[in-house]
């Protein structure tokens, strides 16, 4: 009951607060902030003004209201040392969630250990939208879950994208978790909180702010394997959650974009700066996965000339595109034998490469397509 009192009163992020959380536990901490005998000096490194306020807020706080709030939804409050805790989130230090607000029945700790975080741009390109769809449709197949931030754009896209797949995904808010916010996104934070979870670390009720949105990004950070970033502006939010997972040794990864889009500037920054460029969920996988999770080599087609070998790809070579050569001019230009060319030429007749005519040798008139097995007829 006293940290999710706390969680009233702190804003998400806090170090000092949860430097004093650490140190003073708890309860001490909501019984100091809320008597009425403070001593000056009893929170280190605190000024007059800031415990002024923070007393101010605790004194319209009542204890465990929100708890019942966040029950009658359905919902839950899960802080450290709770099973359901990500111990992942301790990486933050003191700047770690007093607690967790949760919507939704399965077990947060285990959908963290398998997640990765899809985030970008909120007025992406139709470009963005899509690849986010694909990426958290890929991972959701492969049995990943997908985080974001519920908001418009690639984070949106993103959520849709795991649920279509019959996925997992879950959305970490920056307001209460009661809160449908953007109003937009109410029907898909629905959908969310009955096929995922929906988390926040303020207590429900709670309207977002735009510095909440910053810290708020540090949870997805944190709680991931990697973050993935599709589409981002050189000043972007997402870059925020990217570099925060590379301060904490996260996988950082970067979807490319056409280089004359402002959107794809502070992805193609991100990439220079170390992060790891991918083009589909396989690939992400290679990364954040366990030991031998490949993604398929990529090679282009293979041509039916790519199947023979040297000397008979020399020979091919040598004759012209439009004319006819004799066995021993098509043998100098190969730096071969006659009789080698010979051979090598009734090979290539008979693969239909190459045809004879009365002028000698020349390329077979009609292209070979598809495979260049050995034909009966030829």
């Amino acid at each position: 009951m006293a940290r999710s009192t706390l969680t009233q009163i702190l804003e998400p992020g806090d170090e000092k607060g949860g430097r004093w959380l650490r140190e003073l536990g708890a309860q001490g901490l909501l019984a100091l902030l809320m008597s009425d005998a403070y001593e000056k000096g009893a929170l280190p490194g605190a000024s007059e003004r800031r415990v002024t306020g923070l007393r101010a807020r605790a004194a319209g706080v009542v204890p465990g209201q929100r708890l019942t709030a966040v029950r009658a939804l359905g919902g839950r409050f899960v802080m450290p040392g709770d099973t359901e805790w990500p111990t992942q989130l301790d990486d933050l230090g003191d700047a770690r969630p007093v607690g967790l607000w949760v919507r939704g029945l399965p077990d947060l700790r285990t959908w963290a250990l398998r997640s990765v975080a899809v985030v970008g741009a909120r007025a992406c390109t139709p470009y963005g939208a899509h690849m986010s769809a694909v990426l958290a449709t890929g991972l959701a197949e492969r049995g990943w879950v997908v985080v974001s931030g519920a908001a418009f754009g690639v984070d949106g896209a993103a959520h849709r994208g795991a649920l279509a797949a019959g996925g997992a995904t879950v959305a970490v808010l920056a307001c209460g978790v009661d809160v449908a916010y953007p109003p937009g996104h109410t029907e898909l934070i629905k959908r969310i909180v009955q096929q995922g979870l929906v988390v926040g670390e303020l207590p429900p009720g709670d309207h977002p702010t735009p510095s909440r949105f910053v810290l708020r990004n540090r949870v997805i950070a944190a709680l991931t394997r990697g973050t993935v970033v599709v589409e981002a502006e050189y000043r972007s939010g997402s870059l925020v959650t990217a570099r925060r997972a590379q301060q904490l040794g996260r996988f950082t990864i970067g979807v490319p974009g056409p280089v004359t889009s402002g959107l794809s500037a502070g992805v193609h920054e991100l990439l220079r700066g170390g992060a790891t460029l991918v083009t589909d969920a396989a690939e992400v996988v290679e990364l954040v996965g366990d030991m031998g999770d490949l993604a398929p080599e990529r090679t282009g087609p293979v041509l039916p000339r790519d199947l023979l070998d040297p000397g008979s790809r020399r020979v091919l070579e040598s004759l012209p595109a439009r004319r006819a050569v004799s066995c021993a001019e098509a043998a100098r230009c190969a730096g071969t034998t006659d009789d080698e060319a010979l051979g090598r030429l009734y090979e290539l007749h008979s693969l239909g490469f190459v045809e004879r005519c009365p002028e000698g040798w020349r390329l077979a008139s009609r292209a070979i397509r598809g495979s260049n097995a050995r034909r009966g007829d030829a």
